[in-house]
């Protein structure tokens, strides 16, 4: 079998439909250039993390050609892709964002990729907007400038350069390039990579993990790049956007956990004193916000709570 997808989903039931009904199609077409029927080329694999809006049995009905594994309770981004990762049969696995859709000849494009280039251990797709604009798909790893211009935004056209640890928009347009690590949303590995260096870690909950899996796959040895012929649609957020608050603890979280991981003492030291002066601002525009009436008092409220559930990570947290 040559591809087996895997998607996590919590609470999108309309959307990993829309993903599921285009991935079909793209799954033919795939299968119709390999010369292969579909059931030969790709298998599909869903994890539902316990939604409340009826996913798992959706699935069952509408897509019975779907393996899915209905997990009792949210056990995570990492944590449910390995429970497939453990019993998919494809030469490559796609890990595939329940809030995408796979656009024209996608697939093939990333496949193919992997198939020319021996040297790359995962590719990811091009992403773009629900409207078809430019959305970012390739990052590089973690730095001090980037944990500063996350709470402290500057210019547009600094901002959106690798002082921000984002590829300018122009390397899109030249063909395949080298990354540090893609978005999550749309990440193709090879069996042997996932073999030699592991799945996802459990430890990250949510966010963070494929950079922590990037960066285990380049120390092994594996390059990774951004194919942009491969495109996908994408509505980012749309399971976390339903828990700001909730969110905003879990990235800083799980920041304190990649940092902790591979980053040096002075590194960590840096990106904490970043994070509170970060925290600080922005309680402060809440609050000023909130008394010129920009937002709402439940609003000023949430953002209070959620800067100091971090505030609290962080103090908690060992350096």
């Amino acid at each position: 079998m040559e591809l087996s997808v895997i998607i996590v989903s919590y609470q999108t039931r309309d959307l990993l439909a829309q993903c599921l009904h285009a991935l079909r199609e793209a799954l033919a077409r795939a299968a119709q250039r390999a010369g292969l029927p579909p059931e030969d080329y790709a298998e599909v694999w869903v994890v539902d993390n316990a939604s409340g809006d009826g996913t798992a049995a959706y699935v069952r009905e509408a897509f019975p050609w779907v393996h899915l594994i209905a997990n009792p309770e949210n056990r995570g981004f990492a944590a449910a892709n390995n429970q497939a990762l453990a019993q998919v049969r494809g030469r490559y696995f796609l890990l595939l964002n329940p809030d995408t859709v796979v656009l024209d000849d996608a697939l093939t494009r990333l496949t193919t990729f992997l198939d020319d280039h021996p040297e790359a251990g995962l590719v990811g797709g091009r992403l773009c907007y629900a409207d078809g604009s430019f959305q970012h798909s390739a990052f590089r790893f973690p730095t001090l400038w980037m944990a500063w211009f996350d709470f402290f935004p500057l210019h547009h056209r600094l901002t959106n350069s690798r002082w921000n640890g984002r590829y300018p928009r122009a390397v899109y347009e030249d063909g395949p390039f080298e990354i540090d690590h893609p978005l999550g949303a749309c990440m193709l590995v090879r069996r042997e990579v996932v073999a030699q260096v592991g799945g996802l870690s459990e430890d990250f909950f949510l966010y963070c993990e494929e950079i922590d899996w990037c960066l285990r796959i380049r120390w092994a040895g594996w390059r990774i790049f951004c194919e942009p012929r491969a495109q996908v649609l994408h509505h980012s957020g749309a399971s976390t956007r339903q828990f700001r608050e909730w969110s905003f603890v879990q990235l800083h979280q799980s920041r304190l956990r990649l940092f902790r991981k591979y980053y040096p003492l002075w590194y960590r030291a840096g990106a904490r004193a970043i994070v509170g002066l970060g925290l600080l601002a922005e309680v402060l525009r809440a609050w000023h916000g909130s008394r010129r009436g920009r937002i709402s008092k439940e609003d000023w409220q949430a953002r209070l709570r959620a800067c100091r559930g971090v505030f609290r990570a962080v103090r908690s947290a060992p350096l």
